[in-house]
């Protein structure tokens, strides 16, 4: 059972080159870290300077990677991977890192984004003779790597990065480097650090970076590539940073861990500023402040704390419910939200109650907590949602669905209000949640605005390969 009424996670990485260590299980833990961002496939690669081996299959990266599996993944470099499917939809064949024998030796890749140009690109591939095993986009990636100009890895990937529009955090792994790549965007994050081991690490979120005990720890520029070799970073530009960045807002809301940083910012205080500018711009007479676990709870802490009305838990929530591959029965799925959430009645009875939540993207969530709220007894429910209205799909890497599925594209506020049975409905302005980063520019805010920061084609979906592929 899946978060029907969220954005769905995008994916997470890891590059690692530690020498004398086992890599492989650093960048299993790595990934367990960042199993939060992907949970449908994962896989790791590893090279130990003269053999590249691989294992990647459908499932949690706990259900993936078992001791066996480790001990044979010997070397010194890896990179790894979990998926969440943007283009391509959800099979084994879809799953990362793409691993392919070149003229230049074994090159191995995994993608967090989505290219907007990825169909054209595709054909372009297709046309070489180069034959394709999957429906992602990352897949073309590797193999315009793979067939590449330039004298080194280093230069091939800046030959190649050019031809690429959109979203790419990206670790490579050859047979004695670690690269890690990101867009001249920067949509998507991507951090380095320095290990105890005197080597370093790369990964799409600081906490994972932290897991592994880095210091040291920074930014991947936009359009930069930092090579991980020799027990030193080197830095190059292999594109120039975009005059206008784009970076996902949704990392600050919902996606990443609260323990991370991203551009510069800590997660878990930018989420109690969201709630402070809640409370400002949408007061309302209240006995209590409830949040959405689990992202909505530093919003409803800075709520809380703005509004001076208290703060309590109205929910419990199962985390592992939307973790699993097993289906529920008829009769269990008809509990629809009593899969995951309860209610705690004694902290609900009586009150006039604020419900704070991160999102709403299709509306079918939030009508059944506003109800389950109810039902444990509550006077009033005031819905406060930490981000603008999301009425337009997201091109870049995040599935917030299509313009007929959400609820923002097709209604009035008063229609959402009065559809998720709330007594009043307010999200936080684009000016607020700005307000709360700190920032006036530097993010992308198209699923709100429906200005994209580059040309795009609408029609694109994100099993579009698929579709082709079955002819």
């Amino acid at each position: 059972m899946s978060e029907f009424d969220k954005p769905l996670e995008e994916c997470g990485i890891i590059g690692v080159f530690a020498p004398n260590e086992d890599v492989a299980r650093m960048a299993f833990f790595g990934l367990y870290a960042l199993q939060h961002r992907g949970q449908e496939a994962a896989g790791i690669a590893v090279s130990d300077g003269r053999t590249m081996r691989l294992h990647k299959e459908v499932g949690l990266v706990a259900q993936v990677f078992h001791p066996e599996h480790l001990a044979q993944l010997e070397g010194h470099y890896a990179i790894g991977h979990t998926r969440y499917s943007t283009t391509g939809s959800s099979n084994r064949r879809n799953a990362q890192p793409f691993m392919v024998e070149t003229f230049h030796g074994p090159l191995a890749v995994a993608h967090n984004g989505n290219l907007v140009n990825a169909s054209e690109l595709r054909q372009q591939v297709l046309q070489r003779g180069v034959g394709l095993s999957s429906s992602s986009d990352s897949e073309v990636m590797t193999m315009m790597l793979a067939g590449a100009e330039g004298d080194t890895w280093e230069e091939r990937i800046q030959n190649t990065m050019p031809y690429w529009h959109g979203a790419y955090s990206l670790v490579i792994l050859t047979r004695s480097q670690v690269f890690a790549v990101r867009d001249p965007w920067g949509f998507r994050p991507l951090s380095v650090g320095r290990l105890p081991s005197g080597g370093h690490a790369a990964a799409s979120e600081t906490g994972a970076l932290r897991t592994l005990g880095c210091d040291e720890i920074r930014e991947v520029k936009p359009g930069e590539i930092v090579t991980l070799s020799n027990t030193v970073l080197r830095f190059r530009q292999g594109l120039p940073p975009q005059p206008n960045l784009a970076r996902c807002i949704f990392e600050h809301i919902y996606f990443s861990r609260p323990d991370s940083f991203w551009d510069g910012l800590r997660v878990h205080q930018v989420r109690q500023r969201l709630g402070e500018e809640l409370a400002r711009e949408a007061p309302t007479e209240a006995d209590v402040v409830v949040p959405v676990p689990d992202s909505s709870l530093p919003a409803a802490i800075g709520y809380a704390r703005a509004s001076g009305i208290p703060y309590n838990e109205g929910f419990t929530k199962n985390r592992y419910i939307a973790r699993t591959f097993i289906q529920p029965t008829d009769s269990l799925r008809k509990q629809g939200i009593a899969l995951k959430f309860n209610a705690l009645e004694e902290n609900l009875r009586g009150q006039r109650v604020i419900m704070i939540d991160d999102s709403i993207v299709r509306g079918n969530t939030a009508g059944p907590l506003v109800k389950l709220v109810r039902g444990a007894g509550a006077r009033e429910v005031h819905v406060r949602i930490t981000c603008p209205p999301i009425a337009h799909p997201c091109y870049m890497g995040v599935d917030m669905g299509t313009y007929d599925e959400m609820i923002a594209h097709k209604h009035t506020l008063d229609e959402i209000r009065d559809y998720i049975g709330a007594d009043s409905l307010h999200f936080l302005s684009v000016e607020g949640m700005m307000r709360a980063l700190g920032r006036r520019e530097g993010y992308c805010n198209a699923c709100f605005s429906g200005v994209y920061p580059i040309e795009i084609d609408r029609a694109h979906v994100k099993t579009g390969f698929e579709k082709a592929i079955a002819g």
